[in-house]
């Protein structure tokens, strides 16, 4: 989350409650439905978390239409070890009463730290739920962190295999952006239905900017690198990229702007800190008509290129020269518009 690790518990909690009171105050949720749609490709774009201290919070995310709910035990929830265990109690009783209603691959939950007392006790209570699907892991370090959590999850699980949970390490300081090569090449010692698989790398900025003493500017340039650095490294190993949180939550503008950026950069999607953020991600992390069109030019005429007795490997479209590179762009374009149930145009 966005809120600084050099602030003591008390202070991080009580910054954060303002998740909270937006998110009871929100009532016009999301415009798209709950489940995602049929398609070989399962659309990740908005990651809205959801603090797991109120019935009532609980409750409203099943009016959200993100594509992964965050239902959150770390930093939204007081340090205080009984309010701990009265938010996993909460979530656990929430998550079994819908169990029938929730759609498993939208469900992650945050945990709290590996370094912290609270993070096997979270680890217990969570994996008393089939419907759980994802679990978000805080300031991850290295794979030594990465292991912990397997193992765990290898202990806890004995008596259910074969389960399969999907891990996302959660980037947050100098040493893992340090070890980011070794942290998305991790694989559990235990196999991922046995032990996690890890699927997604998260960035978690204002935690990153307090530990490394980075001075954030409207302009975003001073994390750049970073951004850039967790992108390349989740694709290098068949990651997806989450990017940082939007704090302004009344400025769906400069949202818009921020989203782009990230999409631009190569990000999958984006965390959300309020209901009302996730149509701007959802929208804006998929591709625009002209994007579409252009796509669906490239495929069309290419194949024709391709399976005419000429023998050429490129073809000029618009004025543009497109070969193989440009297919292979122009399919992802098609494979997410159709997995965001966009209109493919006949050319």
């Amino acid at each position: 989350m966005f809120v600084s690790r050099l602030r003591s518990p008390l202070a991080t909690y009580a910054t954060t409650r303002f998740i909270s009171q937006a998110f009871l105050a929100y009532s016009g949720c999301a415009a798209q439905s709950p489940h995602t749609p049929p398609s070989e490709l399962q659309l990740r774009r908005s990651w809205l978390y959801v603090p797991s201290s109120s019935d009532k919070m609980l409750a409203k995310s099943k009016e959200v239409g993100s594509d992964m709910v965050i239902y959150d035990l770390e930093d939204s929830v007081s340090p205080v070890p009984a309010d701990k265990e009265r938010a996993r109690v909460r979530l656990q009783s929430f998550l079994e009463h819908e169990e029938r209603t929730l759609d498993r691959r939208r469900v992650a939950v945050r945990v709290n730290s590996v370094s912290t007392k609270f993070f096997e006790e979270d680890m217990a209570y969570v994996l008393r739920s089939p419907v759980v699907s994802t679990l978000v892991l805080p300031k991850v370090n290295s794979t030594k962190d990465l292991n912990h959590v397997s193992n765990v999850i290898r202990e806890l699980t004995r008596v259910d295999p074969g389960r399969g949970l999907r891990l996302v390490a959660s980037i947050e300081s100098a040493q893992a952006l340090w070890n980011i090569g070794s942290i998305s090449h991790w694989k559990s010692e235990h196999g991922p239905l046995m032990g996690g698989q890890l699927s997604a790398l998260l960035f978690a900025a204002e935690d990153f900017c307090a530990d490394t003493g980075i001075i954030r500017t409207h302009s975003r340039r001073e994390l750049l690198y970073t951004r850039s650095q967790i992108v390349i490294a989740a694709k290098a190993h068949g990651l997806e990229a989450i990017d940082m949180v939007f704090k302004h939550y009344k400025d769906p503008e400069e949202l818009k702007e921020e989203c782009k950026d990230g999409r631009n950069l190569g990000f999958n999607g984006k965390q959300a800190i309020h209901p009302v953020q996730v149509e701007t991600i959802q929208s804006t992390f998929v591709p625009t008509e002209q994007e579409i069109l252009r796509a669906a030019k490239i495929v069309h005429q290419l194949d024709a290129a391709y399976a005419s007795t000429m023998g050429t490997g490129a073809v000029g479209i618009d004025g543009e020269m497109i070969d193989a590179p440009m297919l292979k762009q122009a399919e992802k374009v098609i494979s997410m518009a159709k997995a965001a149930g966009l209109t493919i145009p006949h050319v």
